[in-house]
């Protein structure tokens, strides 16, 4: 949590600096639409989060199974998790710094800005530096989320939408299906086969450009400005 409130000093800072702003230009109120686009973005991601995990498992034959030490505290202690490492991720990268660059350099490079910045740091934070294909493909399925999420604040002027994004995807892909730094949350994928070959492009299809593309699509034509 210190983190978070260094993070918002220093985003206040920058506001104040530049654009003589405060953090409300981050698109906080009015507190009514904002909640609504947050619990929207939240549902959409939740629910392509599913579909995608689903399709996926059905390429490999994998069966979901509930973990044997499943635990609705578990469970909310990695919902916690992913709303503080969300936020915090949110206001680097769909904050302050990404409302100056749309400013100052306009909104398509400031988003494109934003996303490679969202791109290269997952190289880090899931340690596959220096590995060239673990490399394109983290920041393929990172950078292009963090293309339409960038988007989503720049369309809506407001934070909300992207966090609500951004949250509803870890929740579901770190909580329910596992695949996040704390390990077995709720269920767990049994069995399968890796694919080959054609099998294998569609996998990649869908886990890559799958998500982006139905986010994109409901940001442009569900999401009023």
């Amino acid at each position: 949590m210190l983190g978070i409130l260094i993070i918002l000093l220093v985003s206040w800072l920058m506001l104040l600096l530049f654009e003589k702003k405060s953090l409300l230009a981050l698109g906080f109120t009015p507190f009514g639409l904002r909640l609504k686009q947050f619990g929207l973005g939240f549902l959409v991601s939740a629910v392509i989060c599913t579909m995608v995990a689903l399709a996926l498992a059905r390429l490999k034959s994998e069966t979901w199974l509930l973990s044997d030490q499943f635990s609705f505290t578990l469970l909310l202690d990695s919902a916690w998790y992913d709303l503080k490492s969300v936020f915090t991720e949110e206001l680097i990268y769909r904050g302050a710094l990404l409302y100056i660059l749309i400013k100052k350099l306009g909104s398509k490079t400031g988003v494109l800005i934003s996303a490679i910045a969202f791109g290269v740091y997952h190289w880090f934070s899931f340690g596959a530096f220096g590995n060239v294909v673990p490399m394109i493909y983290i920041f393929l399925l990172t950078g292009l989320m963090g293309l339409v999420w960038a988007y989503a604040f720049a369309k809506t002027k407001s934070i909300m939408l992207p966090f609500g994004l951004h949250l509803g995807w870890n929740v579901i892909n770190n909580g329910l299906f596992s695949k996040g730094p704390l390990g077995e949350i709720a269920l767990v994928a049994t069995g399968g086969i890796e694919p080959e070959g054609a099998i294998m492009i569609l996998g990649l299809v869908i886990s890559v450009f799958v998500p982006p593309l139905v986010t994109w699509l409901f940001i442009k034509y569900a999401v009023k400005e």
